[in-house]
C-alpha cells in the first residue's frame, strides 16, 4: 500500500512512546498523548459541539493514526476525514504506538486493518483518506475542504517546511467558509502564517506543560 513516502525511523521511549529520529521529536505526548488529543484538536475544534453529517476533518501529520482514533471515539454520525503523511508508519510500528492506549483498542484494530490495505478505510463512523507524500505538493492539488483541521506535524523548530506560509495558505484555501484549525504550537511565526492565510487565530491554554496552544476561525 504505502509505496510512497518514507518508513520512519524510529526510537521508542519507555517502550511505549515512537520518537521520529529524523525529527527528534515524538509521536504524541508523553505525559499523555490521548488526553492531549482530545485537549487540542477535539476541544480546540469545538468537535462535539460541531460533528454532523458529511463533516469533513483533514490533518495534516498522521503518525499513528492517533488523532483519528479519538475523532472516531467521540463521532455519532457518518464524518470524513483526511491526512497528509510523508512518512507512513509500519503495520508493526503503528501495532506497538496503539499497545499504548487500550481503551481504543477495537478502534485502532479497525484502523490496522484498513491501513494494511487501502488508502481510504473506516474507523467507527468515520470515512478516512491517507494522502501520502509531502504535504506542500499533495495538498495543493486536492479538491476538498475540510470543516476542521488538525495541524498536527511535528515541531516547528524541528520540522519547519511543514509549518511555513505558503503551506498555512494553502490550508486556508482548503478551508469552508467559517471552518477552524487547531495546533499544539503556539509559535509566533506560525500563529502569523495562519493570520496571514485568513484565520482569527487565538492563543488559549495548552495541554501539561505546554503553556499555550493556537486555534482559529477561517473569516
Amino acid at each position: 500500500m504505502h509505496d510512497q513516502g518514507q518508513t520512519p525511523d524510529l526510537d521508542w521511549r519507555d517502550g511505549a512512546v515512537p520518537v521520529s529520529r529524523r525529527f527528534d521529536d515524538p509521536y504524541f505526548s508523553l505525559a499523555g498523548g490521548l488526553a492531549e488529543t482530545r485537549h487540542v484538536f477535539l476541544a480546540g475544534n469545538e468537535l462535539a459541539a460541531r460533528l454532523r453529517p458529511g463533516f469533513h476533518v483533514a490533518e495534516l501529520g498522521f503518525g499513528t493514526g492517533l488523532n483519528l482514533l479519538a475523532l472516531a471515539q467521540i463521532a455519532t454520525t457518518p464524518i470524513r476525514f483526511t491526512s497528509f503523511e510523508a512518512y507512513p508508519m509500519e503495520l508493526a510500528q503503528m501495532e506497538r504506538a496503539h499497545a499504548a492506549f487500550p481503551e481504543l483498542c477495537d478502534l485502532s484494530a479497525e484502523l490496522r486493518a484498513g491501513y494494511a490495505r487501502h488508502r481510504r478505510f473506516r474507523v467507527g463512523k468515520v470515512e478516512a483518506e491517507l494522502v501520502i507524500g509531502d504535504a506542500r505538493e499533495t495538498l495543493t492539488g486536492w479538491p476538498g475542504a475540510a470543516d476542521a483541521w488538525f495541524l498536527d506535524g511535528f515541531s516547528p523548530a524541528k520540522n519547519p517546511e511543514l509549518w511555513d506560509a505558503a503551506l498555512m495558505a494553502e490550508v486556508a484555501a482548503h478551508t469552508a467558509a467559517g471552518g477552524s484549525f487547531a495546533t499544539y504550537t503556539a509559535a509566533g511565526h506560525v500563529r502569523r502564517a495562519l493570520e496571514a492565510a485568513g484565520f482569527s487565530v487565538t492563543r488559549v491554554p495548552g495541554y501539561g506543560r505546554k503553556r499555550h496552544m493556537s486555534r482559529g476561525v477561517k473569516g
